[in-house]
């Protein structure tokens, strides 16, 4: 963030590095504004005025804030609700920015090991809108997660980041790829998806 400054654009729609920060920030800080993030209706107005609030912080002093890490309350959680959302987050700066290419496997590979992990227990809430159809991710070393059982059958195959990324709806900056049944496959291509 720092090095790409406020201003930097984001995966995000309409979002800069600065409201990236102030999302958060207000992720983990401010619990009366944040369940607008997912809930959205009479808790948007809430989160729209601590966004409004938060984005006024100096930049650098929302990073710092992020950077600190959770509060004492989300610490017990972090590893589980964190990984993804930073690893997202991080991802959706890189290549609002230009960056396409994912990071060199070597470099993240520590990462994408506890992203694999994490998606074993949570890719069954990424796929919640997926109807009727199952689901399997396959990461390059041919280890399957059955994220949703069901027939007809679609695969996600890519390095466990890239899936992520796919899963938390940022499809087109994935580097994934879909097979299976094809109606299933169009299922997934066209599903909304994320948190």
């Amino acid at each position: 963030m720092l090095a790409l400054g406020p201003d930097a654009p984001t995966l995000c729609e309409g979002w800069s590095a600065a409201d990236l920060a102030a999302h958060l920030v207000i992720r983990e800080r401010q619990p009366l504004a944040s369940p607008g993030i997912i809930l959205g209706g009479p808790f948007r107005a809430a989160l729209e005025r601590a966004m409004a609030t938060t984005r006024a912080r100096p930049f650098e002093e929302l990073v710092a804030s992020i950077r600190s890490g959770p509060p004492l309350l989300w610490r017990p959680l972090d590893p589980l609700v964190n990984l993804h959302e930073l690893f997202v987050h991080h991802e959706d700066l890189r290549r609002g920015s230009g960056s396409e290419a994912p990071r060199p496997a070597a470099q993240i590979r520590d990462t994408e090991e506890a992203i694999w992990r994490t998606l074993g227990r949570g890719s069954r809430l990424l796929a919640r809108s997926l109807g009727g159809i199952g689901l399997d991710l396959v990461d390059p070393a041919g280890r399957v997660i059955h994220a949703r059982r069901g027939a007809p059958l679609a695969v996600l195959s890519g390095r466990p980041g890239e899936v992520l990324l796919y899963l938390m709806g940022r499809k087109a900056a994935s580097q994934t790829k879909v097979t299976g049944d094809e109606r299933a496959a169009e299922v997934l291509r066209s599903a909304r998806l994320g948190v």
